[in-house]
């Protein structure tokens, strides 16, 4: 019996050593006209992933009949019906890209990103929609829609059911509450001792409701924003990542990483930033996705707040929850300062721009993008620490505003715009109605020594051990020294060097490692000029490299020992995100 309140999604997941995820769609049509378009991307993740590549097979029947698809444009098709009666569409979807915004099918578990594999049906958009899986023997299913009584799930509408990711396996999850809000982790993969990193490490749940906690607190709210909780793991050799959704967050970790001194305190962070999520993007969410067009890419000049705020405010929430220490933090937006300010794009590309542009160029950087582009994660970072010291000047903080924005805007489920960002930071500093929009859509850097000073912290330059070359090196698949970046207007680039040329001699010497360089160039250093032998398309060719003096490697972000003592009291208020 086919339910007419909207369409049921049946899911076949026993094909799993194959990979293939088998799709059944019925409905009862409204109209006789059927189109149907599968989504292109999926929120969060500013790119289109043109998913319908994987998919195959896709068929169309009606009381017994086969009828005829007429492709309407890449991922969109349609059909004349004969008549409304019940309808069926099947197809199939391969499954082997295991990332936080793709599907992975394979004979251990299985992830579904929903927004890669339901089929869109016009005119049922905002109609419920019914989810089943069949599944491997032995496996069960992870995720927050609410379940029916009879087996199966709901959800209100067909952007509720691809907001929800799946995980399915043999494994367990693990519970704890926010609140009174259940939550529960799933983890899929072991470290490298081969257990569950829960098991392995018996604090870390408790650290993850610690930092839930505090996102809470941030926010001004006892608890989540989301009335049931999901955190899904893939702890993967190397990889890194996470998605935010309404209910729930895909994190990808690698195992390495949990091993080096920072790196449980990385993925508390990552916990952290996508926790913070449900609030500032899911339901404080801009104007230009209220609501989401699935089928084309959406220039949102706000993702700088989106997700630069975010990013700024996850490497505090562990020491708020009083998972890390001061000193880490410290190190923490040390390294992210450098970064910045050793990225020469943020001198071409503003904020604004690199926003407006994601679809182009973030998700798409290539080796020469450090040269013309800049991440508004890491400059929204920037501007994100510029506005809470800036705010703290005039008895307020970054904390305060975005808690403006949740009741103004998130609450109520209205999108906001860059004017409406604009009117809520002067409404408690006037000054920034002419700063802001400057930081925004110029190049120049505000004054971070000086806001920085207000809250008794300095930044102290490391000059690197060697001469500045405007490159970056690596070892060659094969053996020897290949370009991996060539910064614009550096001494490499004004030697005709270009990304993937072979460093075959400097100086007269050898060149077979990376490592060989040092040596060469310190014992060079008086030299003006340097003969240099490389490789392109495979013929050898000279040229000669200027070096310049050594260049600042990194900042050190540290506790001025002299500071007042309001400096000081500043500094806690800050590090504590608490608003006088």
């Amino acid at each position: 019996m086919i339910d007419a309140s909207g369409p049921q999604v049946h899911i076949d997941l026993r094909a799993a050593s194959a990979h293939l995820v088998q799709v059944e769609i019925r409905l009862r049509p409204r109209q006789q006209t059927l189109r149907l378009a599968l989504p292109a991307w999926t929120p969060g993740s500013y790119l289109i992933r043109d998913y319908v590549r994987q998919l195959e097979g896709l068929q169309l029947e009606q009381a017994g009949r086969s009828l005829p698809l007429r492709r309407m444009d890449v991922a969109a098709w349609q059909a004349e019906l004969p008549d409304q009666e019940p309808l069926t569409l099947r197809y199939r979807l391969l499954a082997p890209e295991l990332t936080v915004r793709t599907s992975h099918l394979d004979a251990d578990h299985g992830f579904l990103c929903l927004a890669a594999v339901v089929l869109a049906v016009e005119g049922e958009r905002w109609q419920p929609h019914h989810l089943s899986l069949a599944l491997p023997d032995g496996w069960q299913a992870f995720l927050t829609l609410p379940q029916e009584a009879g087996g199966g799930w709901t959800a209100r509408d067909f952007d509720q059911l691809i907001d929800t990711p799946i995980e399915v396996g043999p494994h367990g999850a693990h519970r704890f509450a926010v609140g009174e809000v259940g939550h529960r982790w799933v983890s899929w993969g072991v470290t490298l001792a081969g257990v569950d990193p829960m098991e392995g490490d018996p604090d870390l749940l408790r650290d993850v409701q610690r930092v839930c906690h505090a996102c809470c607190r941030l926010m001004g709210e006892r608890s989540p924003a989301a009335d049931d909780y999901l955190f899904i793991l893939h702890l993967t050799d190397n990889g890194y990542g996470g998605l935010e959704h309404d209910r729930s967050s895909v994190l990808q970790y690698g195992r390495r990483r949990l091993l080096k001194p920072d790196g449980r305190r990385k993925l508390l962070q990552l916990v952290a930033h996508e926790y913070l999520h449900q609030w500032n993007v899911r339901r404080l969410r801009p104007a230009e996705l209220t609501p989401y067009a699935y089928d084309r890419p959406t220039i949102v000049p706000t993702l700088w707040f989106a997700e630069g705020v975010t990013s700024y405010l996850d490497q505090f929430l562990p020491l708020t929850a009083g998972c890390s220490s001061e000193a880490e933090l410290f190190e923490d937006l040390g390294m992210e300062l450098s970064r910045y300010r050793q990225s020469p794009g943020r001198a071409v590309q503003s904020l604004v721009e690199s926003a407006e542009e994601a679809w182009v160029k973030l998700y798409k950087a290539d080796a020469y993008a450090i040269s013309s582009q800049v991440s508004y994660y890491l400059k929204g970072a920037v501007l994100a620490l510029v506005l809470d010291l800036h705010l703290r000047r005039h008895g307020s903080g970054l904390p305060a505003v975005l808690r403006l924005l949740w009741q103004r805007f998130g609450r109520v489920g209205r999108g906001y715009r860059q004017s409406d960002l604009l009117d809520a930071f002067c409404g408690v500093a006037a000054d920034l109605r002419q700063l802001l929009p400057q930081w925004l859509h110029g190049h120049e850097d505000p004054d971070l020594e000086g806001y920085l000073a207000d809250v008794g912290m300095v930044l102290k330059p490391q000059l690197a051990a060697e001469p500045w070359l405007g490159w970056q090196v690596e070892a060659a698949a094969g053996g020897g020294v290949q370009l991996q970046r060539v910064l614009r207007a550096g001494p490499a680039e004004q030697a005709g060097l270009m990304v993937g040329d072979e460093l075959v001699g400097l100086a007269g010497w050898r060149l077979q490692r990376p490592d060989d360089l040092a040596p060469v160039l310190t014992a060079q250093s008086d030299a003006a000029v340097l003969p240099l032998v490389y490789a392109r398309d495979g013929r050898l060719r000279q040229t000669e490299l200027r070096h310049e003096s050594p260049r600042v490697e990194r900042w050190l972000l540290e506790a001025d020992a002299g500071a007042a003592p309001a400096a000081v009291e500043r500094r806690r208020q800050w590090l504590a995100l608490e608003v006088a």
